[in-house]
């Protein structure tokens, strides 16, 4: 019993925190309420995203800042109707991407990031490999010379401070490596090192076989139904009570709901996003991004997938799918492709906090649970090396890195 932990949450972290925790000797049951892989690790772009060693910060500019609050911007949109009741973590989010606090909190993001592939790569082995995978990195394109000066600034300074390699690319030399653009802009900076998933979905779907394959168990249950027993604690499942020493909580944009119902109050907050997929017959050589306009390009099984930047808002308010249509029409502009796949576009939330880092450990207040959610952007990065920690810790293992940073008694309001 005393090795035995309930893993809540199917995604890309819940699933690798399942595979980690077994590997370390532990009886797990992941308990997912859907589709293994079904839900925010589904709708991304499939990127394991080496190069992000600095988190996504809240815009100081006016510029930017301008543009998002006239709705002018794409990369960013936010809901009046939501806004009282996200504009405290915001405001933190804020305060917490000013330049000294920010460049503390980007080295512990950078400490994780940078084991990314190489624990993506012990799942990955553990399967001979995947066809899911390529090993070509990401562009980001700049269709301004403004913003390709500001991207090749900070591709150089990322470069230096963290060792990331990059190719700049004029236009003739982005036209060569990607012909299928239509317009000529001014250049990209081609991140070489990051990883794709053609089908992100089914690579966490892949990682689950190999959980179970390692004598791990998957059910389906109602995490909402966590409590707490003489030893531990249970969680109602399709099979009857499931019931461990340990509990996990792994739930993505849902955390909040079960850690809310334990006392536990986090200025949480999610970053909604959406994307749809387009018949294509075209090839390009890897994902692009364009960041000046918030729009991905992504070629997967299904089709082109085009995904949106960050729309701010309640995680089950409606809809608002302005932004993904906007989204198609710039990508219009660069690529042919045909017509949607899906009726309705995805949505999805990214679960955010507003010191941009996760929370990866043990419940201050409760014996035996743990947490592992707020990855924000980089949730599918992350998930093995996240994973990783938490087994480290939860087996009294020397952590591979300080896991200090991560803990959720940093936010002190919320205990």
């Amino acid at each position: 019993m005393s090795k035995s932990v309930l893993v809540l949450g199917g995604g890309m972290i819940g699933t690798t925190a399942a595979w980690y925790l077994r590997r370390y000797g532990f009886d797990v049951t992941l308990i997912e309420r859907g589709e293994i892989g079904g839900e925010t690790s589904y709708g991304n772009v499939g990127l394991i995203q080496t190069e992000a060693a600095e988190p996504y910060a809240f815009p100081h500019d006016l510029r930017t800042l301008a543009r998002v609050i006239t709705g002018v911007a794409n990369e960013a949109r936010w809901s009046v109707r939501d806004l009282p009741a996200v504009a405290w973590p915001l405001a933190r989010y804020w305060y917490n991407s000013f330049p000294g606090r920010y460049a503390r909190i980007s080295r512990s993001f950078e400490a994780m990031i940078r084991h990314s592939t190489e624990e993506h790569e012990k799942l990955l082995s553990e399967n001979g490999g995947s066809n899911l995978i390529a090993q070509e990195g990401w562009k980001q394109i700049l269709r301004s010379e403004r913003g390709m000066d500001q991207a090749l600034a900070r591709a150089r300074r990322v470069s230096s401070l963290y060792g990331i390699p990059f190719r700049a690319l004029d236009p003739a030399g982005l036209a060569r490596e990607e012909p299928e653009l239509k317009q000529k802009l001014a250049g990209a900076i081609w991140w070489t090192s990051p990883w794709s998933a053609s089908s992100p979905g089914q690579l966490v779907q892949l990682y689950a076989r190999l959980f179970t394959q390692a004598g791990g168990t998957i059910v389906k249950g109602d995490a909402r139904s966590l409590s707490r027993t003489a030893s531990g604690w249970s969680v109602r499942t399709e099979n009857g009570l499931a019931e461990a020493r340990h509990a996990v909580l792994a739930l993505g944009p849902w955390t909040d709901d079960v850690a809310g119902s334990l006392g536990y109050r986090f200025p949480f907050f999610v970053k909604r996003g959406y994307h749809r997929h387009f018949s294509w017959s075209g090839t390009i050589r890897t994902p692009m991004i364009d960041t000046e306009n918030g729009v991905a390009m992504a070629s997967m099984q299904q089709g082109l997938r085009i995904a949106t930047g960050a729309e701010f808002a309640l995680r089950d308010s409606p809809s608002d799918e302005t932004q993904i249509r906007n989204s198609e029409k710039l990508a219009r502009q660069l690529l042919d492709f045909g017509t949607a796949v899906e009726q309705t576009p995805w949505r999805g939330a990214r679960p955010c906090l507003p010191d941009m880092l996760p929370v990866i450990g043990p419940a201050p207040k409760h014996d035996g649970l743990w947490f592992s959610f707020g990855h924000g952007h980089q949730g599918f990065t992350l998930g093995p090396a996240s994973g990783r920690l938490l087994a480290e810790q939860m087996s009294g293992e020397t952590p591979f890195i300080d896991p200090s940073p991560y803990f959720a008694s940093r936010f002190r309001g919320a205990l």
